[in-house]
């Protein structure tokens, strides 16, 4: 039996929108056949009509409300970015029956609730495949594939700008300021970098990833974020001296409760920085604009998604994926699987964080540094693991290695540290992940 015409109305015209529109038309007879039905496109909605646009003129409009309530759009693909107009656009395409597909990280970790709401009432679907990780298949598994399993981690390098520079940095020895301007003329980075380089679209991306992975609503609020921008050379110098790099990694953990916080309830630390990855982890070698996520869970272990992140090419195709499940339903009736957050578990603050540290400090060259130091990580039960100690032309450096201890614990001590007579400076300040401890 011949199904119906499935329409679809894309909203953005740029990098991502021009290829999902290039795939959909030239690859419409495959689409039809996966769906059970043909996609139309029935509009695209871009900012201003022009010229060689590479979609026919009768397509184009500017009214993106209007084309989100015509009566043959089934499907709304948003690909715009940004908070507003484009939440309007897609609480009106839910309210009014049509499925969604969004790369919208930046909308999502703020409103993923009032969305997905949304289109639970009217019992259609939301998808966002491509707002995490580009081409990498890591919502559905977390959402479907590890529905029956119990997630304890997502661990991943989710932004390709600050995994180029960072990588670049480790590989050639230079600053921060040269690689992001390598990064600028091979186009990884923005003009203005601040959304990347300090961190705020790795925060949104850990937002959707922790929400998914321990059912608790997670917002970008949540998110204790770090950027980059004050890595240096020496740092990535000491971290290869203990045999790691630095990467900067979206950090998603349920953490055990402990008698004394919050009655012993299991809790959600979510976290992006710069942090000291052993060169034996799986994710020191993601090098370049690459993208990679671990999660851990219970039953299943360790599982690693990796590819490229980010890109017109590989981010349609995560939209594209998103479509065809959104119009088999259309066709087949049914709906994809709703927000879960029936865990309701709380968002603990990054000073309940436990986790490692290296300390780098520059100190006078005298009999009793050693001592004092060490003392003072005692004195705030921060146990040391290794202590290196390197001359210096005005004096020395230090690094310390922690065991696990409490970023609260960890803050004061370095206070402390700050305020002793044998310390110049405590230059560096990063954790360490991955180690296994």
């Amino acid at each position: 039996m011949a199904h119906r015409e499935i329409g679809v109305a894309v909203l953005g015209l740029g990098n991502v929108g021009s290829e999902v529109v290039r795939i959909l038309r030239s690859a419409s007879a495959d689409f039809e056949a996966r769906v059970g039905a043909p996609l139309v496109l029935r509009g695209v909605a871009v900012r201003s009509l022009g010229p060689d646009r590479g979609v026919p003129e009768d397509l184009l409009t500017t009214d993106a409300q209007g084309l989100v309530e015509r009566d043959d759009v089934d499907i709304v693909v948003e690909v715009i970015g940004g908070i507003e107009p484009v939440r309007t656009l897609i609480l009106t395409a839910l309210q009014s029956g049509k499925s969604v597909v969004t790369a919208n990280k930046a909308l999502l970790a703020d409103y993923t609730g009032e969305l997905a709401s949304a289109a639970k009432n009217a019992d259609v679907d939301l998808y966002f495949e491509a707002a995490v990780a580009g081409a990498i298949p890591v919502v559905r598994p977390l959402m479907q594939s590890l529905a029956g399993d119990r997630v304890d981690r997502v661990v991943g390098i989710v932004n390709g700008t600050t995994n180029y520079i960072l990588s670049a940095m480790d590989a050639t020895g230079a600053d921060y300021a040269d690689s992001l301007a390598d990064a600028r003329s091979l186009g990884y980075a923005e003009a203005d970098p601040t959304a990347d380089v300090e961190g705020y679209d790795a925060a949104a991306k850990a937002a959707i990833l922790a929400s998914l992975a321990f059912h608790t609503r997670v917002t970008a609020a949540d998110v204790y974020r770090e950027g980059i921008s004050a890595i240096t050379a020496a740092d990535l110098a000491s971290a290869r001296a203990v045999g790691c790099t630095v990467k900067l990694l979206a950090m998603c953990e349920r953490v055990p409760g402990r008698p004394d916080v919050a009655d012993g309830e299991d809790w959600v630390s979510a976290r992006v920085y710069p942090a000291l990855v052993p060169l034996t982890h799986p994710l020191a070698n993601v090098d370049g604009a690459f993208n990679a996520v671990v999660v851990e869970a219970e039953a299943a272990g360790r599982l690693m998604f990796y590819g490229q992140g980010a890109g017109g090419g590989p981010t349609a195709s995560s939209v594209l994926g998103d479509l065809v499940s959104a119009a088999r339903n259309k066709v087949h009736g049914g709906k994809g699987p709703d927000e879960s957050t029936y865990a309701g578990l709380r968002i603990g603050p990054m000073g309940d964080t436990p986790t490692r540290y290296h300390v780098f400090m520059e100190v006078t060259d005298r009999v009793g540094v050693l001592s004092a130091v060490a003392a003072e990580f005692s004195k705030h039960d921060v146990s040391i693991s290794v202590v290196r100690q390197e001359d210096t032309e005005v004096g020395a450096s230090l690094v310390v290695v922690t065991h696990m201890a409490l970023e609260s614990a960890l803050r004061d001590t370095v206070a402390a540290l700050e305020n002793l007579e044998y310390v110049n400076a405590v230059t560096s300040v990063l954790r360490m992940e991955g180690t296994g401890e």
